[in-house]
């Protein structure tokens, strides 16, 4: 009470300690904090202070049994008492003095039964409340999946399509086609094509060469008079010139009694 008398003058203050009837505090307060400089110059933050120093914030609940103590004029961290008690109640978790305070709020239905609610910690004089372990994670992930995306657009810019897909049909790009392929070709850097080229060179060099061609056999001219076939590994040769101009020189010497009819009698006089 003395406490709270001597900074009534303050805004903070007054919002906590001026109504005293006020409803618990929300239990989503991740979003602010809370310091009293003046406080702070006036008595050090230490174990035996520091619940006093708490119960100036808006994460204090005043429904607590802490502030029941606190009525008795008994210390507010007292277990012993704290321990007959149901209800919510603020216990002093871990102590780095005196730079790190935590203290943990929880649900008390026995002598050994308790129930955590949130945590909260003074770090350095400022008042903050923890975040739960599903608000962390999901924080750590929106802002990874955001780092992904953003690398993925950067990547997609740098490897867009040289040129424009209209000039293989002999079309120039006009209007707003033009601008955007001038902001896409600036996008590429020279070292990097000069680097790719080199990428597909050794790819290259550690494939197989290609088989060669199969062999191509003349025909030779004297093996189809003769009859005798020149070897062309299963491929049909073509007849030359020659060979066609034999084969008409055989079927014009042929006898003429095969195939012209009879000859003519020759007509004697009497």
């Amino acid at each position: 009470e003395i406490l709270v008398g001597s900074f009534v003058g303050m805004a903070g203050m007054q919002a906590v300690a001026g109504a005293p009837d006020s409803g618990p505090p929300g239990t989503e307060m991740t979003g602010i904090s809370f310091r009293d400089q003046l406080w702070l110059n006036t008595f050090p933050l230490e174990r035996a202070l520091v619940f006093d120093y708490f119960a100036l914030s808006p994460f204090y609940d005043r429904s607590c049994n802490n502030e029941q103590l606190r009525m008795r004029s008994i210390h507010p961290l007292d277990t012993s008492h704290l321990s007959k008690m149901t209800g919510i109640e603020y216990m002093l978790y871990e102590v780095q003095e005196p730079h790190l305070f935590v203290f943990r709020k929880q649900k008390r239905d026995g002598p050994e039964k308790v129930n955590p609610i949130s945590a909260y910690y003074i770090l350095d004089g400022s008042i903050y409340q923890s975040p739960s372990l599903y608000n962390v994670i999901g924080s750590r992930m929106v802002r990874t999946l955001y780092h992904i995306s953003k690398a993925f657009s950067v990547a997609a810019a740098k490897l867009e399509k040289i040129g424009y897909d209209n000039e293989t049909d002999g079309t120039k790009p006009e209007g707003k086609g033009v601008e955007q392929g001038k902001k896409g070709m600036e996008l590429f850097d020279v070292k990097e094509i000069i680097r790719i080229d080199q990428i597909l060179a050794s790819v290259q060099r550690k494939l197989p060469p290609a088989p060669p061609p199969p062999p191509f056999m003349p025909v030779n001219a004297e093996s189809m008079v003769s009859g005798t076939p020149a070897p062309n590994d299963g491929v049909q040769a073509q007849p030359t010139q020659q060979q066609v101009g034999g084969i008409e020189n055989m079927g014009a010497s042929r006898q003429p009694g095969t195939e012209q009819g009879p000859a003519k009698r020759i007509k004697t006089e009497k």
